[in-house]
């Protein structure tokens, strides 16, 4: 016996699309001779080498003793059609669904990490600047240190030299003092 599946199989199908969309028809079969039916007795007939329209024309005759009329035929082929229609607006929306989860939500988390890492560069940059401005203010601040430095150092000097002179001329004085008074 001929597999839903295999009645509808043809050259670059989806394998899994198709066993879904079977799966699907299968479940919702139409009770007694319908569409779903004449097409499994036609795919059989032309199984063993019967033409199409010979095909055709058998599997109706045989549908015909059931009471079923051509009108049926095409009247049920019309609700599996339906029915496909149906599965393939929820096929979309589990699609734009899963599209949303996996693609979508994934493209605003990778804005997001690019986002942040602009921000970063921006604070990387600031830091950047900050850090040249202290680096200026350091160069600055040591040129400063060795003026004063050497100022401090020449009045120390200065200082030294003239304290130690008059020192010495005390030192004299009172050495003269001793001595000529």
């Amino acid at each position: 016996m001929l597999t839903t599946k295999s009645l509808f199989a043809s050259d670059g199908l989806d394998d899994r699309s198709l066993e879904f969309i079977a799966g699907a028809i299968e479940k919702n079969n139409l009770p007694g001779f319908d569409y779903f039916e004449f097409k499994r007795a036609v795919a059989t007939l032309q199984q063993m080498q019967l033409d199409e329209a010979i095909a055709h024309k058998s599997a109706f005759t045989t549908a015909a003793t059931v009471g079923v009329t051509k009108e049926k035929l095409i009247e049920t082929a019309g609700y599996y059609r339906n029915l496909l229609l149906e599965e393939k607006v929820g096929f979309d929306k589990a699609l734009e669904n899963q599209n949303a989860t996996k693609v979508t939500a994934r493209q605003a988390e990778i804005k997001r990490l690019k986002d942040q890492i602009e921000r970063h560069k921006a604070d990387i940059t600031r830091l950047q600047d900050e850090m040249a401005a202290y680096l200026e203010e350091i160069e600055r601040t040591e040129s400063a240190i060795k003026v004063e430095t050497e100022k401090l150092e020449k009045t120390h000097k200065a200082f030294e030299k003239t304290h130690l002179s008059v020192v010495t001329q005390i030192d004299k004085d009172i050495e003269n003092m001793h001595k000529y008074l």
